[in-house]
């Protein structure tokens, strides 16, 4: 065995890699193969040896595979040849080359057609095991690149997750609870409500933080390019595919990927994405080969998918697959004791790009009122507007947009708001002064026109936090 293979003993200490690859050994000596398989498969990767340089590459063609070691000289096609041919197959696949002390110029020329790296044999297995886990390395280090290229251009600055309603806390739980899990999340809500943000303060408190967030708008694209953009595609799969493309579902291993709106989902594009989330397995358009991907899938939308399902608008075997946790998102209307505490949020970060303004206590006041029906981005693009065109320092409720200005009253004249308990009433209000107050317990009391012991009191009644 030594004199195919030179042992280091290091190797059980140093030599494990982190990411479990997928290796194809390719080598017409039998022994060599079968010590191969042994100690790849024993530094934690999965290995498929083959004898020809025709059989790698037809075995490439029905699986995938991260790594392939390929001896230099063997009968049939060789080394060089075999390169070439799996490189055409999977461009992203790292071909690592075996080489004797005589064919090594033969081996440095293959690098220039694309090998990863060369190694002369017997070859060491602390050696093996270094490039192993710098492919694996490089492997995900090109895949976040992808990710960040397609993203760049669709970024944008996101405000944190804000809320200190009551409304809220049982949202920050729920996200702290299933963050840690790899279950599939759905979050609901209106438009405009934060489900990116939930979405996002998933990830960031996972074990996937250190990998690209990468988002998906289903409803931005048409079928036929987000097919291609999920699942990728090989070269010459339809017309305008002169290359290979890898798919987001790929780009997302070991990461999270976030569908949002996945109600808008045609019913071809949802049985595709079924057999991912059954499976964790995807094909690119015109391949038959199987990949396996460890994506963690976040969808997000703003209908009602168990009434879509009844119209026959969504799959059912997809609502039960995507609805394992559901979070549902109030809209801002519900909880308007954050609308003080989003104003401020927004003014200090236009602060940052030379517009330093304040908002009258007035205003502040028209804005808690005001319904939302836009929500948190609604509330934001107002905040905008006002500190772009707002003359002064002081923005005042003449400078509030009309609609904000003749917004419903506090307490609506509708049958719904005639029926609530008293209690219930002035729960809302003490909210609403609050909010207005900026949280100033002493100021909201006086405007109230009660003691500021006999507010704290009622705050603990109706559970208001303090």
């Amino acid at each position: 065995m030594d004199s195919c293979l030179r042992r280091n003993d290091k190797r059980v200490k140093e030599g494990v890699t982190d990411k479990k690859l997928k290796v194809l050994f390719c080598d017409d000596d039998a022994t060599y193969r079968k010590i191969m398989k042994e100690e790849v498969s024993r530094m934690g990767h999965a290995v498929v040896c083959v004898e020809s340089g025709e059989e790698a590459v037809s075995t490439a063609r029905e699986q995938d595979f991260d790594v392939a070691i390929c001896d230099m000289k063997m009968p049939g096609i060789g080394g060089t040849e075999t390169l070439k041919r799996l490189k055409a197959l999977d461009p992203e696949i790292e071909v690592i080359m075996l080489t004797s002390q005589g064919t090594i110029e033969s081996a440095v020329e293959s690098m220039k057609l694309g090998a990863y790296d060369y190694l002369t044999k017997p070859c060491r297995l602390n050696e093996l095991s270094a490039l192993l886990q710098k492919a694996s390395e490089k492997k995900l280090l090109s895949r976040e690149n992808v990710a960040l290229k397609r993203l760049v251009s669709d970024r944008r600055k996101l405000a944190p997750l804000l809320g200190q309603s009551r409304a809220m806390m049982p949202i920050f739980r729920l996200i702290d609870k299933v963050a840690g899990t790899n279950s599939t999340i759905l979050i609901q809500g209106e438009s405009g409500t934060g489900k990116e943000l939930v979405a996002m303060a998933i990830h960031e408190k996972s074990k996937r933080a250190p990998h690209p967030f990468v988002i998906v708008n289903c409803a931005a694209l048409p079928e036929a390019l987000l097919e291609s953009e999920l699942f990728g595609y090989t070269k010459g799969a339809f017309t305008g595919a002169h290359e290979a493309r890898i798919g987001l579902f790929e780009v997302a291993d070991g990461s999270t990927l976030f569908l949002d709106e996945i109600g808008e989902l045609t019913m071809s594009t949802q049985a595709k994405l079924l057999r991912m989330l059954q499976s964790g397995e995807v094909r690119r358009i015109g391949d038959n080969k199987v990949i396996h991907v460890d994506a963690r899938v976040v969808a997000a939308t703003n209908k009602n998918l168990q009434q879509e399902v009844k119209n026959g608008r969504f799959r059912e075997d997809l609502f039960f697959r995507l609805n394992v946790i559901t979070i549902t998102l109030p809209p801002l209307r519900e909880r308007k004791e954050d609308i003080t505490l989003l104003v401020e949020y927004f003014l200090d970060e236009f602060k940052t790009q030379g517009y330093a303004r304040k908002i009258s206590t007035d205003a502040m006041e028209f804005l808690v009122n005001y319904n939302w029906p836009g929500n948190v981005r609604e509330l934001k693009n107002t905040i905008e507007r006002l500190v772009i065109l707002t003359d002064g320092d002081l923005i005042e409720a003449k400078d509030l947009p009309s609609n904000i200005r003749v917004s419903t009253p506090l307490y609506p004249k509708d049958e719904k708001a005639v029926e609530l308990p008293l209690s219930e009433v002035e729960r809302s209000h003490i909210l609403s002064v609050l909010a207005v107050k900026k949280g100033n317990k002493t100021l909201a009391a006086e405007a109230l026109g009660i003691s500021l012991k006999t507010l704290y009191n009622k705050l603990k009644a109706y559970n208001i936090p303090t």
